[in-house]
């Protein structure tokens, strides 16, 4: 085994190379024994060097290889000869299988007592050893031990002991916290992989042969597919009693929620069931509670529109509504406003359908329409508690929509969302759903409209030429010539996909007096020519062309964001 070692400790190397100073090396020791962190992390920290500087450093001194790995092939056989317990404890990660070596990465080659736990797990390979970068190794980690063969083993297994879907065992199926039960594990990998590839949605649907379970990351869902479908009703019914609902009723729909914890993150489930075909099928929302709620900054919202945005938010009265189909991020835009706005001199009120990130000083309502408790009483009531801010998760049936457009009127700030496409039809929905235009008109302060478009991974993104049709698009659009755009080529960091995570694009509409008086004449038409000729209005897909030519995103993101243009339109638009 290769066993590299440093002539004299990193701190002393690193002053007599002339890298740091005594007095930085003294700093960064007393911090080492505050915080009980390795030294050089301690460096990084302080900023006396950079983790690549670190890396190419012990590198150099000793006499391996630094490799980048984010656009590098690992294969995940060999990355599976070392358990993923250990390889994230270690910080270890098999990058080759040579046959009788193996190429071991590793973000701390100098630690010879990290070496001596891995060398006996690898027997009877000889290791060699490459410096990596931590956060390459933590991507490679989430995207190399994913849980597919693990699920399929474990369906396998279940499937063994439920030969007869008629006959499941609703005990066994009750017992709470038993791991050794088949179907929890089953369920606890299922829910481990989906938290690990940053799942916001998990797809359960049963087909005639196979069982799909599908994943959403990203906006997109990834599929596999088990061929043990007996195993679906014992799945179901599983799920159904952590949520609380009636095991027996297999013909209608159901919605509940459950929470659960999972590798450290709690995790608030919101579950669907709906008959199918071939059984039930269930769709569970993910919304990870640990991670926190994101501020109006981390949301992607440029500067310009932030300041519009706390402008508004200052309003003693009116409506503001943020719109976009499901899966947006209204919710989490609407919470980024809210705990700015939690103030100990503000009351706020919410009603939500279902309560989904809980607020400490904000009175949260969940409606509950089987006992009678729907928006429009609940709202009602709200008003005789002497709120200064409403939030109602969503305008929903005209009675809604204009109790909320009243209590705008009243006095309060109210704020909801509305499933629209962009912001200038939304007032034409809300008159469309029967508030009158002179109520809208009077109440409406803004309207944000948003979508969420994928990031173009940084590691492998590469410009490119866009085809003919996307040259035509743009062309349409009346984009300026000789623009850059970029994408992603698929690499390690992002899963070969192209893309990591996602940012808001956004369009903010703010009601101003020509357009509140077409609204008030219900002149539809000459609203939304005002709004789209407004100096400060800015369409979605303009915000996503500026986000692609910037390199955060790819131009198939924005003409997926862009309002929606006919093929005929396009061809029309071609020169001849």
């Amino acid at each position: 085994m290769q066993r590299p070692r440093l002539k004299m400790r990193l701190g002393d190397l690193l002053v007599h190379e002339g890298i740091i100073s005594e007095a930085q090396l003294e700093q960064a020791l007393r911090q080492q024994r505050d915080s009980g962190r390795k030294l050089g992390a301690s460096l990084i920290d302080l900023e006396f060097l950079s983790e690549d500087q670190l890396l190419q450093f012990l590198a150099q001194q000793l006499n391996v290889q630094f490799l980048d790995i984010a656009q590098r092939w690992i294969d995940p056989k060999a990355a599976q000869l070392l358990p993923e317990v250990h390889a994230r404890r270690l910080r270890a990660l098999v990058l080759e299988d040579r046959g009788e070596s193996v190429l071991l990465g590793m973000s701390d080659p100098a630690d010879l007592s990290i070496l001596d736990q891995i060398a006996p797990l690898l027997e009877p390979k000889i290791i060699e050893i490459a410096v990596v970068r931590e956060s390459q190794l933590i991507d490679a980690f989430n995207n190399l031990y994913r849980r597919t063969k693990e699920i399929q083993s474990i369906a396998h297994q279940l499937q063994e002991e439920y030969v007869d879907p008629d006959a499941i065992d609703f005990s066994v199926l009750n017992v709470e916290n038993d791991k050794d039960n088949t179907i929890v594990r089953l369920l606890q990998s299922l829910f481990e992989d989906a938290v690990q590839v940053r799942a916001s949605d998990i797809h359960i649907e049963p087909d005639e042969n196979v069982l799909r379970i599908r994943q959403r990351v990203d906006g997109v869902l990834q599929e596999s597919i088990l061929k043990e479908t007996g195993i679906a009703p014992a799945m179901v019914l599983r799920l159904k009693l952590m949520a609380s609902l009636d095991i027996s009723e297999k013909r209608l729909p159901q919605v509940g929620r459950f929470q659960i914890k999972v590798k450290g993150h709690t995790i608030d489930v919101r579950m669907s069931t709906m008959p199918v075909q071939h059984g039930e099928s269930v769709v569970m929302r993910l919304l990870d509670q640990s991670a926190g709620l994101l501020s109006l900054e981390e949301t992607g919202m440029p500067d310009d529109l932030l300041r519009r945005m706390r402008r508004i938010m200052q309003s003693p009265h009116g409506m503001v509504l943020v719109t976009g189909p499901t899966g947006s991020g209204k919710t989490t835009t609407l919470y980024g406003v809210l705990s700015e706005l939690n103030k100990p001199g503000s009351k706020i009120i919410t009603v939500e359908d279902p309560v989904e990130y809980r607020l400490s000083r904000i009175n949260q309502v969940q409606v509950n329409p089987k006992i009678g408790l729907e928006f429009s009483n609940v709202l009602r009531t709200c008003l005789r508690q002497d709120p200064d801010i409403l939030m109602v998760g969503e305008m929903r049936d005209q009675e809604t929509a204009e109790m909320g457009l009243r209590g705008a009127l009243t006095g309060h700030l109210v704020l909801s969302t509305l499933h629209t496409n962009d912001a200038v039809t939304s007032t034409l929905r809300l008159i469309d759903m029967g508030a009158a235009p002179y109520l809208v008109a009077s109440a409406l302060r803004a309207i944000l409209a948003q979508r969420l478009v994928r990031r173009v991974c940084q590691h492998c993104k590469k410009q490119y030429q866009p085809d003919e049709l996307e040259q035509t698009w743009l062309r349409h659009f009346k984009a300026p010539a000789n623009l850059t755009f970029w994408r992603g080529g698929g690499c390690q960091a992002c899963n070969y996909s192209g893309y990591k995570g996602r940012v808001g694009v956004f369009e903010l509409l703010v009601l101003n007096k020509p357009l509140a008086d077409a609204l008030r004449r219900n002149d539809t038409e000459e609203f939304a020519r005002i709004a789209y000729q407004s100096d400060d209005f800015r369409t979605l897909g303009s915000m996503a062309l500026d986000y692609a030519t910037q390199g955060i995103t790819s131009l198939d993101e924005v003409i997926r964001v862009s309002e929606y243009v006919d093929l005929d339109e396009l061809s029309a638009g071609e020169p001849r």
